[in-house]
């Protein structure tokens, strides 16, 4: 008898143990199916988000430049402030020749111009970065420019010039009479070149509007300027009648830079040519005053 029952809680122990281990294994199984199955889920996600970022990184990088700009519904304008050209009103709003140029181009694409403030020195850089899609701003086609920028055709031209008081003006009619003066330029300009090649000194401000307050403030003797600013800014009926410009360093022209390969340049230049049949160009010309420097 007492054999019989060691016999029967033998039994009943082992099966309770084979009973325990079956529930253990199954509540392993459970937990490793589904973490297998969350980490299914989140990885499946995870490609989701991926494939996501990267088709949007395709759609940015594929295509021409005008679908990238159609697409995202801005055109980015880098601009200074570089009156008659762009500037702000009493609003904060950009206006100017060129930022309402600028606006007419964004609006025959279907798209807004938006315009940022850029140093003039990185443009190439923030142009290539696409934080902006284009330069728009009495830019000088020098070398530099069209060989790293698809470029429009000419639409101004221009010269960099020599802004300094009326009260010396008489005695700087020429370049050779220059060299003991210090000028101030704006970075990267095209009046910094003209600066550097006829071995003047000069200090690097930000935009051609610190230049011109370089000199008026008397930090500096003389600028050197787009003539298109001095016409502008400086003499009679100006905010700097004390200043006057006499000597032009060169001549040159304006165009826009896109990215390099951009298809909208062409189409810039077709705008031009249609804004040039319907008199819409010469009108805004004559609203900042630069008509007679406008290439036809």
């Amino acid at each position: 008898m007492k054999k019989l029952k060691a016999l029967t809680l033998t039994f009943l122990l082992s099966f309770s143990l084979t009973a325990c281990g079956s529930a253990d294994n199954a509540g392993s199984d459970a937990k490793d199916s589904a973490g297998s199955s969350n980490e299914t889920v989140s990885d499946n996600a995870d490609n989701a988000n991926t494939k996501s970022d990267s088709d949007e990184k395709d759609n940015a990088d594929s295509g021409s430049d005008m679908e990238y700009v159609k697409e995202k519904g801005t055109l980015v304008v880098g601009v200074t402030d570089f009156e008659p050209m762009d500037y702000t009103d009493e609003n904060g709003d950009w206006i100017g020749f060129d930022a309402d140029m600028a606006k007419a181009f964004a609006k025959s694409l279907g798209v807004t111009a938006e315009f940022i403030e850029i140093d003039w020195d990185n443009k190439i850089m923030e142009l290539d970065g696409k934080t902006i899609d284009c330069v728009w701003n009495g830019m000088t086609l020098t070398d530099e420019v069209t060989s790293s920028m698809e470029c429009s055709n000419a639409y101004c031209n221009n010269a960099q010039v020599v802004v300094l008081p009326n009260k010396i003006a008489d005695k700087y009619q020429d370049a050779d009479s220059l060299t003991d003066l210090s000028f101030a330029v704006e970075t990267g300009s095209a009046g910094e070149a003209q600066a550097s090649e006829h071995n003047l000194t000069y200090t690097s401000v930000k935009d051609q509007a610190s230049a011109l307050m370089e000199v008026a403030s008397g930090t500096s003797d003389a600028a050197i300027i787009d003539s298109l600013m001095a016409d502008a800014m400086v003499g009679e009926g100006t905010g700097y009648t004390d200043l006057t410009h006499t000597v032009a360093l060169n001549s040159e022209e304006y165009g826009v830079g896109f990215r390099k390969g951009s298809d909208l340049a062409a189409s810039l230049n077709t705008f031009f040519e249609d804004g040039y049949a319907d008199g819409s160009i010469e009108k805004t010309a004559k609203k900042y005053g630069v008509q007679a420097a406008l290439v036809k």
